[in-house]
């Protein structure tokens, strides 16, 4: 009924294998994205591996938010440095990376949904990769959160999101395979889906904030 779920997992993860392809790919999409994605596709090294690639890299924004947030502190152009609780900070800090992990999951969904539209016919684990991989140099900006800096957070940041962007366009022919024409319009869709789940998760974060498990500041 759902064939994009028709996967099963190994007795052997091979983790240092996984740990060597992450890296791997991590420092190929930003030296030569193009060529990688051909690799990417060459390979599709099954959907565990997607798996535990987006498990490593939603790790990195999440304790760089704890550090920060517990060692480190904000200073936002005030002359009080914002810190906050080790417990809140954990909470929010936990809360981000399973955020993350499910936002990845339904933009590959939402990839894999609408590529007959576009004359594309993925598995989902193809589409899991063009998620997983696209969102790397996002979620790799959580590294900035170290320097927080307001300026300097915002520039990483727009620099992030430019290049998951353009890892997008040039990716989505490729993994799909489908002509670039097309593929452009693909790709502007897709960007379309993964704005309006950033607002959902912006809506659902005042949410929860709203119902008291917002963060508590350190005195």
């Amino acid at each position: 009924m759902y064939p994009w779920l028709a996967w099963e997992l190994p007795g052997n993860l091979g983790f240092k294998g996984d740990k060597a392809m992450i890296l791997n790919h991590i420092w190929g999409l930003y030296a030569h994205p193009k060529e990688e994605w051909h690799t990417i596709d060459h390979h599709h090294e099954s959907l565990n591996y997607s798996l535990v690639h987006l498990l490593f890299i939603a790790l990195i924004p999440s304790v760089c938010v704890f550090v920060s947030a517990t060692m480190i502190g904000w200073d936002f152009g005030t002359s009080n440095t914002i810190m906050m609780t080790t417990q809140s900070a954990l909470i929010m800090s936990v809360g981000m990376y399973f955020t993350l992990i499910a936002g990845v999951f339904a933009l590959a969904y939402l990839t894999y949904w609408m590529a007959k539209t576009f004359g594309a016919k993925p598995n989902f684990t193809q589409s899991m990769e063009l998620a997983a991989y696209t969102a790397t140099p996002l979620f790799m900006t959580g590294l900035a959160v170290l320097y927080p800096s307001p300026v300097f957070l915002m520039l990483v940041g727009l620099a992030g999101v430019a290049y998951s962007v353009y890892l997008l366009y040039s990716g989505v022919p490729i993994i799909m395979h489908i002509p670039e024409e097309r593929g452009f319009i693909y790709a502007s869709s897709v960007v379309t889906c993964g704005l309006v789940l950033l607002v959902c998760i912006m809506v659902g974060s005042v949410i929860v904030w709203s119902w008291g498990l917002g963060p508590i500041y350190t005195q």
